[in-house]
């Protein structure tokens, strides 16, 4: 499954009220940490199909990055039944984003 792109109007629909663990990537095309952790967000995407993976653009959504305390990109924001569960900053291995959800 692809990733989903979010905007603060889907977030509520797609992420709160999944009935999936949700990984957030919030990201900016000019940032180049965030072009390098976009692959790996995919592959997640790609390869476990009991998540559902969401990217927000913080240029687009300044909101939500607003919302979620977001001071640094990228940043990696869980959500379990409706609530944030864990976040990180910075590129991480996949392995390291699964474990987010724990």
């Amino acid at each position: 499954m692809a990733e989903l792109n979010i905007t603060k109007d889907t977030f509520q629909k797609e992420v709160l009220e999944s009935d999936k663990p949700v990984i957030v990537d919030f990201w900016a095309t000019w940032c180049g940490p965030c072009r390098m952790l976009g692959p790996i967000v995919s592959e997640l995407a790609e390869e476990h199909p009991e998540i559902k993976v969401c990217k927000v653009n913080v240029d687009d959504e300044p909101d939500l990055a607003q919302q979620f305390n977001v001071m640094s990109i990228p940043f990696i924001a869980t959500f379990k039944n409706g609530q944030l569960h864990k976040s990180s900053v910075g590129v991480q291995p996949k392995e390291a984003l699964l474990a987010l959800l724990d």
